[in-house]
């Protein structure tokens, strides 16, 4: 959960130049997703939580696509290069030098103008975190409570660590007699006795700027990788007689890294665990927690019930009493209050208050359903309006549409509206009944409290109150399936069913309506066809 640490730091620098090889992925390994957010994003949504003055991201492996993506999560993000320099050390101290720069370019920007000679120095003061670009779980809480502790113990550096039963490839924290850190170690370079340490490095520091930035001066490449290793920052902090403390979370998963596509799996189902807990805490049901994948951005309400298999994403919001699922997924959509959404897959639209969608329903962006407003089976829509009470039942497509309230459009309906230039607009009004398989052909209105028949192809605007028809007479040709089906089942169904005579008054029937090209009786030919 978000929180804003009582002693903002000065900075937080996100190291986000890596490669990624092992994901073997042409996607840097930093923007790949879990939960509605890439990694890169998660980190970016904690460093917020802790209000920083200045937040910079190191980039160096596919910079422009990093770059561009740091910026359009948080615009005011300083972008700092990493040199051909390797090691987390020089990432660093590319981010610190591009901040100083940052601070120095605001101070002159803010200079006297009564004394344009005002002198202007200086670069970042105070403490500075330090974040990888793969850690998804950590939290703002958890960074919080970090530079708290930095902060009220007076230390030069704060370490986040973490206690593993099996610690294989991690930096082993070793202490001295006084618990404060002496040193980390790198797995590979480890003594038996420090392989044995079950407590390890995450990665994640608070560090005094001034502390930070005349270590790195110092730091060398004296090592079997040519690397500026951050840890030697830490060595000589303590060769100075610097606090070097730690602060040990007891949730492993917290500063879990993510180095492959297992990893990002498993990360991504343990970051859905949590997130439907909470949700669940807060007073959601969800029947099957295993099948139920819920994005961080997602809004809920209490007494929402989410059944097996539904996926709710990017900005989805659901307010109290509605039910989505089962098989759903849903994408920045919008629904009201006791609206039911059942096996619909949709996206950019909004579901009024009571109103039931499903199953097998298609929402595309741009959908706006009234109150109460029904969507049922087979139904795909577009860009439509459709106000409160009005059903499209099943079989249809609506698109580029504005249908008024409590209308009812026929099974099988398609608004026509693109004539492969232009989309077109179909507008229906309130209280309408259309019959079953009608186009629209679009542009073109029908009133309200219109009717349209059975089969009509609209073409023209249906005046409020009117009957739109474009049917003929039924004409049958007796005999057809005898001379162009032969020998066929239905043929010998035929034949078997014209030996049997008909009655003398369905003679008489038939009799009566071939005099009179008349329909059968009880019929209306132009009265509509509907369903609902």
């Amino acid at each position: 959960m978000a929180c804003v640490s009582l002693t903002p730091p000065a900075a937080v620098i996100i190291l986000a130049a890596g490669q990624g090889t092992r994901m073997k992925s042409a996607t840097p390994k930093v923007l790949h997703r879990i939960a509605g957010r890439s990694l890169l994003g998660h980190v970016l949504h904690s460093a917020r939580g802790i209000s920083p003055e200045r937040v910079a991201v190191v980039v160096r492996h596919e910079r422009e696509a990093v770059a561009a993506h740091a910026r359009e999560l948080a615009p005011a993000v300083v972008i700092a290069d990493q040199d051909e320099i390797p090691g987390t050390g020089r990432a660093v101290e590319c981010g610190l030098l591009t901040l100083d720069d940052a601070v120095q370019s605001a101070a002159l920007a803010d200079r006297d103008e009564r004394d344009p000679l005002q002198a202007v120095d200086g670069g970042v003061s105070g403490p500075v975190v330090i974040l990888a670009g793969d850690v998804p779980l950590l939290d703002a809480g958890t960074l919080a409570a970090l530079v708290e502790a930095h902060s009220a113990d007076q230390n030069a550096i704060t370490v986040l660590t973490t206690i593993l039963e099996d610690p294989t490839g991690y930096g082993r924290v070793v202490r001295d007699a006084e618990g404060q850190i002496a040193k980390i170690v790198e797995h590979r370079d480890a003594s038996p006795d420090e392989l044995a340490i079950k407590e390890m490095n995450s990665g994640v520091y608070v560090m005094d700027s001034e502390v930070l930035r005349s270590a790195l001066a110092r730091v060398d490449r004296n090592n079997d990788q040519g690397e500026v290793y951050l840890t030697d920052v830490m060595a000589l902090a303590r060769s100075e007689g610097r606090a070097v403390r730690a602060v040990v979370t007891d949730d492993p998963m917290l500063v879990e890294g993510v180095n492959d596509r297992v990893q990002l799996a498993t990360l991504g189902a343990e970051l859905n665990r949590r997130i439907v807990i909470e949700w669940m805490r807060a007073g959601v049901t969800v029947v099957d927690p295993a099948t139920t994948w819920i994005d961080g951005d997602v809004r809920l309400s209490p007494d929402v019930a989410l059944l097996p298999g539904t996926q709710l994403h990017g900005a989805t919001t659901v307010a109290t009493g509605a039910t989505i699922g089962p098989d759903t997924t849903l994408t920045d959509v919008e629904i009201g209050e006791g609206a039911t959404v059942i096996r619909t897959h949709g996206s950019g639209s909004r579901i009024g208050a009571g109103a039931t969608v499903g199953p097998f329903t298609y929402l595309r962006p741009g959908l706006n359903l009234g109150e109460r407003g029904k969507l049922g089976a087979f139904v795909e829509v577009k860009n439509s309006e459709i106000g409160a009470g009005s059903k499209v039942p099943h079989l249809s497509y609506i698109g580029d549409a504005t249908i008024g309230e409590e209308s009812n459009i026929g099974a099988a309906s398609v608004t026509v509206n693109y004539d492969g230039v232009h989309k077109h607009r179909t507008v229906i009004g309130s209280y309408a009944r259309t019959g079953a398989d009608n186009m629209f052909v679009a542009p073109v209105r029908v009133g309200d409290g219109a009717y349209t028949g059975a089969g009509t192809v609209v073409r023209r605007d249906v005046p409020a109150g009117s009957l739109g028809v474009t049917t003929g007479n039924q004409r049958n040709i007796e005999g057809w399936t005898a001379s162009r089906r032969p020998g066929t089942p239905a043929a010998e169904a035929a034949a078997r069913a014209i030996e049997q005579p008909l009655s003398p008054q369905a003679q008489a029937e038939a009799s009566r309506r071939e005099g009179t090209s008349e329909p059968a009786a009880g019929a209306d030919p132009g009265a509509p066809v509907t369903s609902e």
